[in-house]
């Protein structure tokens, strides 16, 4: 009886809980919740002032703003600043212009931070009143007036060099996941931080990968890199290369974007056991075992992360090994790529963050 009673219980829970994770499913996908900083591409700038620049003078209240965007209603971004911030006007938010260091000329206003912001909202239709309904939708489009310095800086000058830099030091070498995959990868490692992003096949890694959608779009790949700089709240893009050829990658390039006497090399790979629990081979590093460069510069890693199998032994792990890399390991699991690139990133950022 007590056994017919949880059966009918558990019965009538599970619809119930299938429709709620189908609801918020929906929702997660249609809105982009975590925004800890709004950004802004440069494209976006209605109007630049910096005729009333300061040079570090406290600001007058009523001064012009530097520089002024509109974004639509429909704009995540106004449904976040509506909706989840609840921000009416006047109210200050954290805002930034997005900085690509792969472009070849860099527009003034690219790199911009703040953190007092004004919003003004823009009533449209029937809606009168300049602040979100009732139900927190936008009554319509917002204006985002960004403040004269010093208020507003550049990222590159945001912070006293003598006390804390945090200008990404490591880079990180990633076969290429699945394209699924990759689209959570990628806000992962922007969110994290990296210096340089490079993408390359394996001898794992199915060629037509680099036929997905992602690449396709060289806007797709920026917006989910953007998705993670929004959440961690700096403006930063990595510089990200696609290979495919890693060999070719190996011998003409790697030595020129990460000299060997600049940047210490490690490539990750699942620690081999026999059937005894044996160790088979010499044992590998961990993260925290790596020696750097005693040359008086910030320490940099570059990082080399799989296909979610491992590389190939032995071809590919010769190939880096014969280019300076050293074998470190997380143990003898075999990790998912996600789970791998934000472990691995995590523990190389705290190994260059350490004083010598």
């Amino acid at each position: 009886m007590l056994l017919r009673s949880a059966i009918t219980a558990a019965t009538r829970v599970k619809p119930l809980a299938f429709c709620h994770i189908k609801q918020l499913s929906r929702f997660h996908r249609t809105n982009r919740l975590d925004l800890n900083r709004i950004l802004f591409d440069t494209s976006e700038i209605d109007k630049c002032d910096t005729s009333s620049q300061s040079g570090g003078e406290e600001n007058d209240p009523h001064e012009a703003p530097m520089a002024t965007i509109t974004l639509p209603k429909d704009d995540y971004r106004t449904i976040h600043i509506a909706k989840i911030l609840g921000l009416h006007n006047g109210d200050s938010l954290r805002a930034g212009t997005v900085m690509n260091p792969s472009d070849k000329e860099r527009d003034e206003f690219a790199g911009l931070l703040t953190d007092d912001a004004t919003i003004t909202w823009l009533p449209e239709g029937k809606i009168k009143k300049a602040e979100p309904t009732k139900n927190g939708d936008p009554p319509g489009a917002v204006c985002i007036s960004i403040p004269q310095p010093p208020k507003t800086y550049l990222s590159t000058q945001s912070s006293d060099k003598s006390l804390y830099d945090d200008t990404p030091r490591v880079s990180l070498l990633l076969a290429l996941p699945r394209p699924l995959q990759l689209s959570r990868i990628l806000p992962m490692v922007s969110q994290l931080g990296v210096d340089q992003l490079i993408l390359t096949n394996a001898m794992k890694v199915p060629k037509d990968y680099f036929g997905s959608h992602i690449f396709r779009n060289p806007q797709v790949l920026r917006g989910l890199l953007v998705e993670g700089l929004a959440q961690s709240g700096d403006v930063r893009l990595p510089k990200v290369h696609v290979t495919k050829r890693l060999k070719i990658f190996m011998e003409d390039e790697l030595d020129e974007l990460f000299p060997p006497d600049e940047v210490v090399r490690v490539i990750a790979h699942p620690e081999r056991r026999d059937i005894d629990r044996r160790k088979i081979g010499p044992a590998p590093l961990r993260m925290t075992d790596i020696d750097f460069h005693e040359s008086g510069k910030p320490r940099r890693l570059l990082v080399a992360v799989g296909p979610e199998g491992g590389w190939t032994e032995p071809y590919e792990l010769d190939m880096f090994t014969s280019k300076g890399f050293r074998q470190i390991t997380l143990g003898t699991r075999v990790l998912r790529s996600d789970v791998a690139v934000v472990s691995l990133l995590s523990l190389a950022h705290e190994v260059c963050s350490k004083s010598k």
